[in-house]
């Protein structure tokens, strides 16, 4: 059994950490930190306990995991105090502030010879494992062109805002979503076009990035804005026999903000109206379309793999090297922004 605890009692611990964690024989959860207990506004858990005590969490000799699901400018300071607690840890994405506060943290666990790693639950995502599946099927043969696309029609958001911090960015925000996939699937570019914009002016909030990653022939885009009516698709992928595009997202985020729970059988699952669609040319010349089903998603398996690694000694799945990566990626592209 893996014994954990959370630091937060939010939207990130209640919608994306604990529907996937209860579900799990293999892991219990034993205390949640909620640091403003007067605003508590979602329902307790039974059997769970409610603290507003961080030493009593911290101090639990049952407790091997503690996970962090608090703003993104707290995450290194908590961070430290839990390993400092000698407790594997689990630090909601973006990981941290800045690279060198993720190097740290890494070297701190490694000398303890502790666990740390970022919740980059978007790995498994339905339209990210279906892409995944048609690409290693090789009918659409050898890549040419991927593209990533997260967007939204949500201008209200960027013009709230009357200035510039780097962790409030779109880029930090969104892009350690895509971002962890390509790097996760592709590994590291040989090198990167950033293209990162306020759309507003200088002084306001990052709300659009296009950051171009290419590895050798192939060019990977990963693509985002706060302004588009229309979302593009999903996931777009070209290859020297064909393309594949699936047009909407994995459905989890979708269901669990309706409070549709994994519980129910059908939680997160693409209908037929999701599948994308494969278009191909055979070696006679003949072309084919086909719809493709979707792979199914589920967040849980971030807490499968660290059941793994700290229970069994396994290899880490989302490794320090990927998020050293994704961090020096989200700070250069935001370094000239003011």
């Amino acid at each position: 059994m893996l014994t954990i605890g959370y630091i937060g009692n939010g939207k990130s611990t209640n919608r994306y950490h604990l529907p996937f964690v209860l579900q799990r024989e293999n892991i219990k959860v034993k205390t949640i930190y909620q640091r403003n207990p007067k605003h508590e506004s979602w329902d307790r858990i039974a059997g769970v306990k409610y603290t507003s005590d961080l030493d009593e969490l911290l101090n639990d000799k049952e407790i091997q995991l503690i996970v962090i699901c608090t703003r993104t400018d707290s995450h290194y300071e908590y961070a430290k105090l839990v390993l400092d607690h000698n407790k594997n840890c689990l630090v909601e994405k973006p990981f941290m502030e800045t690279s060198a506060q993720a190097k740290e943290i890494f070297a701190m666990a490694r000398e303890k010879g502790l666990i740390v790693q970022a919740y980059q639950n978007r790995r498994f995502d339905s339209d990210f494992l279906t892409f995944q599946k048609v690409i290693e099927e090789g009918k659409i043969g050898d890549l040419l062109e991927v593209e990533l696309h997260y967007d939204y029609y949500r201008p209200e958001v960027p013009e709230s805002v009357h200035s510039f911090d780097p962790v409030s960015s779109f880029l930090y925000g969104h892009g350690c979503h895509t971002l962890d996939q390509v790097i996760s699937y592709f590994g590291k570019p040989d090198h990167i076009h950033y293209d990162v914009r306020q759309l507003l002016g200088q002084g306001r909030m990052n709300d659009y990035f296009d950051l171009d990653l290419y590895y050798g022939k192939l060019k990977v885009s990963v693509k985002s804005s706060y302004f588009r009516l229309k979302e593009r698709s999903s996931f777009v992928v070209h290859g020297k026999k064909g393309c594949f595009v699936k047009e909407t997202k994995d459905r989890q985020e979708e269901h669990l903000k309706l409070f549709y729970m994994p519980d129910n059988k059908d939680f997160g699952i693409d209908t037929i109206n999701h599948y994308g669609v494969l278009t191909y040319i055979d070696e006679e010349g003949t072309i084919h379309e086909e719809t493709v089903k979707s792979v199914n998603g589920d967040y849980g398996r971030v807490y499968d793999d660290l059941y793994e690694a700290i229970i069994n000694g396994k290899d880490k799945t989302i490794t320090d090297e990927q998020t050293m990566l994704q961090m020096e990626m989200l700070e250069t592209g935001v370094k000239n922004l003011k």
